[in-house]
């Protein structure tokens, strides 16, 4: 009997998981650990002045919006050529070693090689990510009652290596810096590969059931659903409702949801800049903005069972909310997370710092601090030599730069970021001496409690379980069959495209904190308010959903 037979049979005659499954856990657990790894550095390091490249906010946000565009976009391609070509077990492997290449690359301090990482973590992405999903689906026959609670364990190893990951780089960078964590992050990729290789009899299987977007698996893609019992009944029993909706009508319909989606990835991905930004200058703690992205991770592993239970309670009542309502919802609680974000960052725009403060605090000059240095009289002579003092490397001196205590190589004495910044204004412009405070005042970064930014993320995630989960689901539900496959291209599409537009953080060193999370915060609410009204027409579209 072949191994595939065998693993097949397993998930049909026992009432337990197939091995392949654990395999597949940790094949996908030890990738997602090395993207989150690079993830979570990313942003930082382009900014670094010492290992990095010194970037400005916006640069390093520009990037890493194109770099989230083509990720979620690869996987069409990538699933399309494991179709045709590959088969999915030699995809992943495929996809595997670009990791591996990409993680290695960042660990070279070049910037030729960042762009060579971005690229083939791109193709990585595309070849992995949408088929170790898919091996998951195919080690269960067509209905069975396990392939639910098999996602939802495959669904834990994707956030249990996204919550180590970002522990792990701030332990690994502190010590040994940014180019021997992103090293680490290759080593998890080798990992993964390897227990995929190595196990891959346990994996292989026949037919693609499954799609993936982001993290979140879609199962049943491009045909009807069949569970078990009086579900597939009642599924059945859906899908005849839906078709008495005209087409035209359905379309619509998707088109409003793919706006939501559009501006939810906006709003939710700035956890990878703007978010690791706030954590790293204005969060009061003592670590970097990295460790800030295991946050998400562990509000979903704290909430997704609770939310289960909860929904599956109403649902005995017959009180569950139709699939656009818990959009609507969903939207409504990630404008939420941001007026968090906007009521903390408020407090902290409102300190007028101390001497004690600036002496032990950091300080950065960027763009919105140049226009109001310009406002209060300072020359732009004075203020162009600011932005433009550069090293030998091209590197910036001064702009958009961190000066935060630290210890003296040479003495062992801590040096606060105060005294560097003055230092440094003095090298560059020794006549700026008479604005010293005006520039101690206006580049100094407050720092809020951790609180804020723990509690936006509890509320955002909780969005997220509402929102992004079904989208794809939805979308195989309601599409007309003849334009099925158009209107998951169109899911694709407005995901890359939301995360595109992640890139309005380059307005982050231009307006107050407060303002930018305000913006974000009011257009989640918009999009909210426009899903709540068309509640009614929406559900006449969507039937049963």
């Amino acid at each position: 009997m072949s191994a595939n037979a065998g693993t097949f049979n397993q998930a049909v005659v026992g009432d337990k998981h197939p091995k392949g499954l654990y395999v597949l856990f940790g094949t996908e657990m030890w990738e997602r650990f090395s993207f989150y790894s690079m993830l979570a550095l990313f942003t930082l390091y382009l900014r670094d002045p010492v290992e990095g490249f010194g970037w400005t906010a916006a640069e390093a946000t520009t990037l890493y919006a194109n770099y989230l565009m083509f990720v979620y976009a690869s996987p069409l391609i990538g699933g399309l050529i494991a179709d045709k070509v590959t088969g999915y077990r030699k995809a992943v492997i495929i996809g595997g070693f670009f990791f591996m290449a990409g993680h290695g690359l960042l660990s070279i301090p070049a910037i030729w090689a960042v762009y060579a990482a971005l690229t083939c973590l791109v193709i990585g992405n595309g070849f992995f990510k949408p088929n170790v999903s898919t091996m998951v689906g195919n080690l269960y026959p067509e209905g069975s009652h396990l392939k639910d609670r098999a996602y939802n364990i495959f669904y834990m190893g994707i956030n249990i290596g996204a919550f180590i990951a970002p522990i792990v780089m701030e332990i690994v960078k502190a010590k040994f810096g940014f180019h021997a964590a992103f090293a680490v992050a290759a080593f998890g990729m080798v990992i993964s590969v390897a227990i995929l290789w190595f196990f891959k009899d346990l994996v292989e299987n026949r037919s693609k059931d499954a799609l993936v977007i982001g993290d979140h698996v879609i199962e049943n893609i491009g045909a009807a659903e069949t569970d078990e019992g009086g579900h597939k009944a009642a599924n059945a029993a859906r899908q005849d409702l839906m078709n008495t909706v005209p087409d035209w009508k359905r379309i619509a319909a998707l088109i409003v949801i793919f706006a939501i989606v559009i501006v939810f990835w906006m709003v939710f991905h700035q956890n990878g800049s703007t978010l690791t930004y706030w954590a790293d200058d204005n969060t009061d703690w003592n670590v970097s903005g990295t460790i800030s992205n295991s946050i998400n991770a562990f509000w979903v592993v704290t909430l997704t069972f609770p939310l289960i239970w909860f929904w599956g309670f109403l649902d005995k009542r017959g009180k569950e909310p139709s699939t656009p309502t818990k959009m609507a919802i969903g939207m409504t609680l990630t404008g939420l997370s941001f007026l968090v974000l906007w009521y903390g960052a408020k407090t902290g725009e409102s300190q007028m710092p101390t001497a004690e403060q600036l002496s032990s605090g950091a300080f950065r000059v960027n763009e919105r601090v140049i226009n109001n240095l310009k406002e209060k009289g300072v020359s732009q002579a004075v203020l162009d030599k600011v932005i433009n003092a550069k090293d030998g490397d091209g590197k910036n001196l001064i702009y958009g730069v961190k000066f935060a205590p630290k210890k003296d190589e040479k003495t062992g004495q801590t040096v606060s970021g105060e005294q560097q910044l003055t230092d440094a204004i003095k090298r560059v412009a020794p006549e700026a001496e008479s604005n010293k405070s005006a520039f101690m005042q206006g580049s100094y970064l407050f720092r809020v409690s951790a609180f804020w930014l723990i509690l936006a993320y509890a509320v955002v995630t909780l969005g997220e379980l509402m929102l992004s989960p079904m989208g794809l689901s939805l979308v195989s539900k309601v599409a007309p069959i003849s334009k099925r496959g158009l209107l998951m291209g169109g899911w694709f599409v407005a995901t890359a495209i939301g995360n595109k537009l992640t890139q309005i953080g380059v307005f982050w060193d231009i307006w107050l904190q407060s303002s930018f999370f305000l913006v974000l915060a009011l257009m989640a609410l918009f999009m909210a308010v426009v899903l709540f009204l068309l509640l009614k027409p929406l559900k006449k579209a969507m039937p049963g959903v």
